[in-house]
């Protein structure tokens, strides 16, 4: 078991980073963030994290992040990609900036779409987010003032590597997490994740002084709703029988897609974890954690093979992702560490508390 006090004192020192005055880019919050997301995302059976992390998982992980927020701010007149950077914009974002131009000037593209139509240049977009994070924020992040702590993660390298270190066969890049540091990053994800967002948040505000406002960008640089689900609703409606997945109703009027495992805990559009829901179950199901009759049947979908081969279709009829394994990651990083006396959604205004036999059926060792 993980002591709590142990997890106490860590919170306070990724606070101690998170406050930290000198910031001149966005890369620390985008670095912690995507350290917990991979965390959750391999949580195995047992309900433990990884032991260690790659470059490679951080660099998918950090593009997703910077993806959306590298089309234009339609509040800054429609043409604005905001600075995330002090003294101009971050190499990271200008690279995925230069990338979108050429190869998915559509704003609403998914990410997916621009991997499988271009696939040599996005890979060659990934391994230059790679090594900038190589270089960059992953040797400097557990710096507080002159202090270096490696509390959350230990590695090989440190703030002199060059490309031609980084490259040579030998060269680890994994990120070993000391302690039960991942575990951590796992269980406080719920309570970080606003914190850190809010903070990049107020960052980029004060980079784009001038130009924006606060109100409306936590939409535009975290909200679910920026590329359009409307292409999956008719897919979504024949692999669902034309019914509710929540109450199993029939569809009338508006289907809306939900997100199951909610957005506000862990942001992640992949196919699997999108379901079709009537008007009146998603208002009432909103962000709130769904019980564990409805996620009974949700993991089904990683049981029944016919269920993935459908999901796959579509995912591929639609250009959208998929990434089972990873969603049935974050299904286990939110379900395993729910206490005792937590209410789940169940239906209209009824909550339940968790039931571990069921939770630990559904979301098994034994699972894909």
């Amino acid at each position: 078991m993980i002591d709590p006090g142990d997890a106490l004192g860590f919170a306070e020192r990724i606070l101690a980073l998170v406050d930290q005055g000198r910031t001149t880019a966005t890369y620390k919050y985008a670095l912690l963030l995507a350290l917990m997301d991979i965390c959750m995302a391999r949580t195995g059976g047992d309900g433990r994290a990884p032991a260690s992390v790659t470059t490679g998982e951080l660099a998918l992980r950090t593009l997703e992040l910077y993806w959306p927020q590298t089309s234009p701010y339609s509040a800054a007149g429609g043409s604005l990609v905001l600075r995330q950077n002090s003294k101009g914009q971050a190499g990271i974002v200008s690279a995925i900036q230069r990338f979108r131009e050429v190869h998915s000037p559509d704003p609403s593209a998914p990410l997916s779409a621009a991997r499988r139509s271009v696939p040599l240049a996005y890979e060659g977009l990934l391994a230059s987010i790679e090594w900038k994070l190589i270089e960059m924020p992953i040797p400097r992040l557990q710096f507080v003032g002159a202090t270096y702590d490696p509390f959350i993660y230990r590695i090989g390298w440190d703030t002199t590597v060059t490309p031609g270190q980084a490259g040579r066969p030998e060269f680890d890049r994994r990120l070993h997490f000391t302690g039960a540091a991942g575990d951590h990053l796992v269980r406080l994800a719920g309570l970080l994740r606003p914190l850190i967002e809010t903070k990049w948040i107020e960052l980029v505000t004060r980079f784009n002084a001038g130009v924006i406002s606060d109100p409306g960008l936590a939409p535009f640089l975290f909200g679910a709703q920026r590329i359009s689900t409307a292409r999956l609703v008719p897919a979504l409606r024949e692999l669902q029988d034309d019914s509710c997945f929540f109450c199993g109703s029939a569809l009338r009027g508006r289907a809306q897609v939900d997100h199951f495992i909610p957005w506000s805990r862990v942001p992640d559009n992949g196919i699997d974890n999108l379901v079709l829901a009537d008007g009146r179950c998603n208002a009432d199901k909103r962000a709130f954690v769904a019980a564990p009759a409805h996620l009974e049947h949700w993991a089904g979908r990683f049981r029944e093979r016919q269920l993935q081969e459908s999901l796959a279709a579509i995912a591929d009829d639609c250009g959208w992702d998929q990434h089972p394994d990873r969603t049935l990651g974050v299904a286990r990083a939110i379900y395993f560490g729910l206490p005792a006396s937590a209410d789940l959604w169940l239906q209209g205004k009824e909550f339940v508390h968790p039931d571990a036999r069921v939770i630990e059926t559904a979301l098994g060792a034994g699972q894909a």
